[in-house]
């Protein structure tokens, strides 16, 4: 979980103070944009239902595709569906890597790009299910 979250907190916090900033209506330039967007969605991902925790290794898949910048291509309103979506997939075609994080609590280079490589295929499915014209715009 260090291993996947480890800038999340720090994000996060940027996060919040951006977006006290923000609240004055003063121009933000692009970076400043890009991290108010991440923010916003990596806020929605971070919401579970109460009672209903997830298991370890589903955290870290949603937190590594925070982290690596799969959700600052969906709408705020749509990362909900994708992590449900993203769920299925993992669980129908890639059970192997859920199964090798819960049992080695690590990501190793060689999972990291399997990981990857997953997550791509995914994201471009779910962009031409969803006609996310962001996604396939970034």
């Amino acid at each position: 979980m260090k291993q996947v979250g480890g800038t999340l907190k720090l994000d996060l916090a940027q996060y919040r103070e951006m977006a006290a900033f923000a609240q004055f209506g003063s121009d933000l330039d692009p970076a400043s944009q890009r991290m108010l967007h991440r923010g916003e969605r990596l806020t929605e991902m971070l919401k579970q239902p109460q009672y209903s925790p997830l298991p370890m290794e589903r955290e870290v898949l949603l937190i590594f595709a925070g982290n690596q910048g799969y959700l600052d291509k969906l709408e705020v309103d749509q990362v909900k569906t994708f992590e449900r979506e993203i769920m299925s997939y993992f669980d129908s075609k890639h059970g192997d890597i859920l199964d090798e994080i819960r049992t080695k609590r690590e990501i190793s280079d060689e999972l990291r790009g399997r990981l990857v490589k997953a997550m791509d295929q995914f994201v471009e499915v779910f962009v031409s299910e969803h006609g996310a014209e962001k996604a396939a715009a970034a």
